[in-house]
């Protein structure tokens, strides 16, 4: 049998090989950190800073999962949103508004919640929030979005929100899919109403397409209605 030969390497040298294969591990860790951080930061949306529809559904379903019947998913729709923008500030008028909006939500929110822009000026949000406490934190979610939004030169903008909410412990599930559409629903049912909506069963059986109602955006993808 062939013997085996041993190479004796001084402990300098040693050091300086095993550092030498490490320089390349270190690289790609920090390589693998930045494009993380890159990714994460193309699910944010780049007007508000918001979550992007992905990077809120995977936080929001986090969240129900988590706390079940004491999670809140709410959908925000602002109201009159293309006067604003075919007012006299034009787009910028508007981009302040949804950025102003976001900042109110995150405000709401706190830090553990999860706030995203799905798109134009629809906004949802998942929240822990109790029974108890439902009533007063969407009382304050209603006054909080229809305080009048300064846009550039000082210009305050008038601002209304139709919100709808939805609950497990009304639905009884946790699926954030059917907490959506039946927080969808309730919203329409409350639109220009100036109060939040808490969705019952009823909200939860709407026809649907893609989650959202015939005709809302996100549900030009799916021909046939849920």
């Amino acid at each position: 049998m062939a013997s085996i030969a041993r190479v004796h390497v001084p402990s300098g040298q040693r050091a300086l090989y095993i550092t030498s294969l490490a320089v390349p591990l270190t690289g790609w860790t920090v390589h693998a950190v930045s494009l993380h951080r890159k990714l994460a930061a193309a699910r944010r949306d780049p007007l508000t800073g918001l979550r992007g529809r992905d990077g809120y559904t995977a936080k929001a379903r986090q969240i129900t999962d988590r706390y079940g019947d004491a999670a809140l998913v709410v959908l925000v729709d602002l109201d009159h949103f293309k006067q604003i923008n075919d007012g006299p500030g034009g787009h910028a008028a508007g981009d302040c508004v949804l950025a102003v909006t976001a900042q109110r939500l995150t405000a709401w929110a706190g830090s553990r919640g999860a706030v995203g822009r799905l798109g134009g000026d629809e906004f949802a949000v998942a929240v822990r929030i109790g029974r108890a406490r439902r009533e007063l934190r969407l009382a304050q979610l209603t006054q909080l979005l229809a305080q009048p939004a300064q846009v550039e030169d000082g210009v305050l903008v008038d601002v209304t929100a139709s919100i709808g909410a939805a609950s497990p412990d009304v639905l009884g599930t946790t699926d954030l899919g059917v907490l959506q559409r039946a927080a969808d629903a309730a919203m329409y049912a409350g639109k220009h109403t100036g109060r939040a909506v808490l969705a019952g069963p009823q909200h939860a059986t709407v026809p649907s397409i893609n989650g959202r109602r015939p005709g809302r955006p996100g549900t030009h993808t799916l021909r046939r209605a849920a």
